[in-house]
């Protein structure tokens, strides 16, 4: 399992460079500046949480199951917080309003945090350190 919590964490690492730069080079003339700003939040949040799978994947003090718990809550928490940031900041640009469905941004937000707390919580459990 470390081995797809660490592939995760790099696709979704990669995803958001990609993912930037598109926002600094190819929405600055698309979309307005505000719009811009909040795409490059859900970079921002995406980058972390790569980041935080990678940290998880290889970390050896966790067990195989708080790592699981763990990337499922970070995959569903990038999916649904970032992507939905990333229609939002780019709702003009299609036909899709983006705005209907802008309450899952909180959800996703909350479980990135979930996600934080978990991991606070087993390393708080640690006895042996």
């Amino acid at each position: 399992m470390n081995k797809g919590i660490l592939i995760t964490g790099a696709v979704f690492g990669a995803l958001a460079v990609i993912l930037g730069a598109f926002g600094a080079h190819g929405l600055k003339n698309l979309v307005d500046p505000d719009s811009v700003k909040t795409f490059e939040t859900g970079v921002k949040y995406q980058m972390y949480h790569a980041l935080l799978l990678l940290l998880v994947g290889g970390n050896t003090l966790l067990s195989n199951s708080t790592k699981t718990t763990i990337m499922y809550l970070v995959i569903a928490g990038i999916i649904l917080f970032s992507g939905s940031i990333y229609g939002l900041s780019t709702n003009s640009l299609t036909s899709f309003d983006f705005r209907k469905i802008g309450f899952i941004t909180p959800i996703g937000g909350a479980l990135l945090i979930a996600a934080w707390c978990v991991l606070i919580y087993k390393f708080i459990q640690l006895r042996n350190l």
